[in-house]
């Protein structure tokens, strides 16, 4: 059966099912790619140095290859993936990808950025496969094609060792696999192998996608909404519940858990090939850290002795170790501050001893362990003071509890207020009955003269605790009916004894995937959202979203030097700027479709508004789903997050210029005008070549081709 809009032959089905590519299409795919390999390969090796963000996911490969725990604000997949070209390569894993740096001999970098081109490179064959999809004609799907194939933008970003451009990849691939499961749900039978592979293709590349970066979730928003809409039409139709709930099946098996499985599959293999320390342990639990070799955590004694050095950790998530330091309360004790910090530091440092009035000689009297239901004083290792707490005192925020500080013992005006007792609330089974371990027994600290519990909850102290969470001591008469909150419960994180041999700690913690996934994930975010700009400091890198479009600011990708190799990160201006012009009307567009279908105004053969409404929602969708959102974002942007939206204003462009020309002259011209613009593009890449291939002369031999007073080709504007 074929598919016609009056004269134009759009696809064939057989059997219900789309038919393969014809040789004509094949012959397409194969010329696009070839021209594809010389754009994005061409003089790929040409600066040997390290080129602007190499110098951070060429050392994340690297990390991979030496298993070495790291820390960033993207999903692994696509840094494994550099790893992976890194391996093939060659690479040992030793070159520290400093920014500017020259490879050395024994780093294939050529190598390396070719195999990241090759993501590029397949955006061409791809876009021209989902413009067939999307029922353009053959010449506007070549053109569309044409368009990925000449943007420089999109070229310049596929020669280097980036993440952008197996995101891109995948955002195609997306696009690709959801066209291509639209027109078998369509016009063929469901169920189908053909209808289930490319459902499930569909949500393999949405797991892949949003693996790769968190971008990648508005592809999941985008094919979320196209899902539910079908949805509710085929509710709409009357389709019986037993089929109806079936579709509901399918979907969420293939568009929810595949996605997530993936997702899932790559951090665990993120977390099995990363088993050493490294610069981003601290990101992560304890338990996490003491799995990792070489992690101080890993390595320590796991028995706890009298005299022993100890970070102590709220079990409370967030607050971090029990802390202290020099300043002093500034009022209530006016003693030293007792407060928790997140973070490592020396001041988080105690030293565990026997209560007041028994006094010890730690380094050679016989070792005596630690065990539940001791009297112990925590004295600070740094400053000497130690831990106390009194009734009449109350805390500084929390005016309910008691103040906790610390005191030089030695002016102490009562040492009793300096006893607490340990108390284990969970314990890992013992191999020494009821002593107290590192990192596994969990424990409270009553006062021992007021039978108060040290507490730690989410309050922040203010400027003088310098933001610091405040420790107090909750009292019997105001204590929480549930003792075993995690807000008075503690544990200790680092034990340091050198009379105690150190133990693998390995053999005795163990770390739940899930939750150090989701503390990835958690921390992931928390450093995106640092990221963010300082607008009363001008930075030529930086570009604000409304700008991208208009091409207002391209990028220096490199320093500017007069014989270096520069690049810069400039698009196809009659690409973006008409790109853009069709995507700023679409909405207008699609109103005066709407309100002339309300007038009964027959402008559409039978279903034609819904094969264009179809087909058009997922490229206007795409963009504006890739595009608008940074306009809420307060985190630092760039032009080169334009590039997923960029990528669906491009066969947006094609779309709607071979729907006018279909309406216009019923296609006659469809060839003519694909020649002609394809030209154009084309004479325009060429004369931006020179900023994507790389220019090794003074700029200012370039100064003919800015265009925009803005673009800082061979001067600074804004200089400062």
């Amino acid at each position: 059966m074929a598919v016609q809009i009056g004269d134009l032959h759009l696809f064939s089905l057989r059997d219900g099912v789309p038919g393969l590519l014809r040789s004509k299409d094949a012959a397409i795919v194969f010329l696009l790619t070839l021209a594809s390999l010389f754009t994005r390969l061409y003089q790929i090796g040409r600066r040997p140095n390290v080129t602007w963000d190499e110098a951070h996911f060429g050392k994340f490969g690297a990390y991979y290859i030496n298993h070495t725990f790291y820390h960033d604000v993207h999903p692994p997949l696509a840094k494994m993936m550099v790893a992976l070209a890194e391996v093939i390569a060659g690479h040992n894993g030793t070159f520290r990808f400093s920014s500017g740096k020259k490879y050395p001999e024994y780093v294939d970098y050529t190598l390396m950025r070719a195999q990241i081109a090759m993501y590029g490179v397949a955006l061409v064959p791809l876009a021209f496969l989902t413009c067939i999809q999307f029922r353009l004609s053959r010449p506007m799907a070549t053109l569309a094609a044409v368009f990925v194939l000449f943007d420089n933008a999109l070229c310049v970003m596929s020669r280097f060792i980036l993440l952008d451009e197996p995101l891109l990849f995948f955002t195609a691939l997306t696009l690709w696999s959801a066209s291509n499961f639209q027109n078998r749900n369509k016009h063929g039978p469901p169920y189908t192998r053909a209808w289930w592979s490319w459902l499930g293709m569909t949500g393999f590349s949405l797991g892949c996608v949003m693996s790769s970066k968190w971008v990648g979730l508005f592809c999941v928003i985008m094919v979320g909404i196209a899902t539910a809409e079908d949805l509710v039409r085929k509710y709409c139709d009357m389709m019986p519940w037993r089929e109806y709930g079936r579709h509901w099946v399918a979907r969420a098996l293939c568009l929810i858990l595949i996605p997530l499985l993936v997702y899932t599959l790559t951090f665990w293999i993120h977390f099995k090939v990363l088993y050493k320390a490294g610069s981003g342990d601290f990101k992560m639990p304890a338990n996490f850290q003491a799995n990792l070799k070489g992690n101080m955590l890993n390595s320590q004694p796991y028995d706890i002795a009298y005299g022993a050095l100890v970070d102590i950790r709220a079990v409370y998530n967030g607050p971090g170790l029990l802390h202290s330091h020099v300043h002093q309360y500034p009022k209530g004790s006016r003693q030293q501050q007792v407060t928790c910090f997140p973070h490592r530091d020396s001041n988080n440092v105690w030293q565990l001893r026997r209560p007041a009035g028994s006094p010890a000689n730690y380094t050679i009297d016989p070792i005596d362990f630690v065990q539940d239901g001791d009297i112990i004083q925590l004295t600070h290792n740094l400053t000497g003071a130690t831990i106390r707490a009194s009734k009449g005192i109350l805390a500084p925020l929390t005016v309910s509890h008691y103040e906790v500080a610390a005191e030089n013992i030695t002016h102490a005006t009562d040492v009793g207020l300096t006893n607490w007792k340990i108390e284990v609330v969970k314990q890992k089974a013992s191999r020494a009955g009821k002593r107290i371990h590192a990192m596994t027994t969990v424990f409270r600290l009553r006062h021992e003269d007021t039978g108060c519990i040290m507490r730690v909850g989410g309050r922040k102290l203010p400027e003088w605790g310098w933001h610091q969470s405040e420790v107090t001591c909750l009292p019997d008469s105001t204590r929480k009916k549930n003792v075993r909150s995690n807000d008075v419960l503690w544990y200790i994180e680092h034990n340091t004894n050198t009379r105690l041999a150190k133990d693998d700690l390995s053999k005795y913690v163990s770390s739940n995937f899930i939750v150090d996934m989701v503390t990835l994930n958690i921390e992931m975010g928390k450093t995106n959202n640092a990221l963010s700009p300082d607008r009363d400091k001008y930075n030529s890198l930086e570009s604000d979203p409304w700008s991208w479009p208009l091409l207002t600011f391209p990028m220096r990708m490199v320093g500017w030097g007069n014989k270096t190799i520069k690049y810069y990160e400039i698009g196809n201006p009659i690409l973006w700027w008409a790109s853009a012009l069709v995507c700023f009307l679409y909405p207008f567009r699609l109103l005066y479709f709407v309100l002339r279908w309300q007038r009964q105004c027959n402008d559409w053969p039978r279903n034609g508004f819904r094969e264009f409404w179809d087909n058009s929602k997922f490229l206007w969708g795409g963009w504006a789903l890739h595009y608008i959102p940074f306009f809420l974002m307060g985190r630092v942007t760039y032009i080169h997050h334009y590039l997923p939206a960029l990528y669906f204003a491009l066969l947006q462009l094609a779309f709607d210029i071979d729907f006018a020309l279909k309406r216009w002259r019923r296609g006659r011209y469809l060839t003519v005008a694909a020649w002609g613009i394809g030209a154009a593009v084309f004479v325009v890449f060429l004369y931006f070549a020179p900023f994507t291939f790389g220019w090794n002369k003074p700029m200012k031999e370039l100064a003919g081709r800015r265009w925009l007073k803005t673009w800082n080709i061979y001067e600074d504007m804004y200089d400062m």
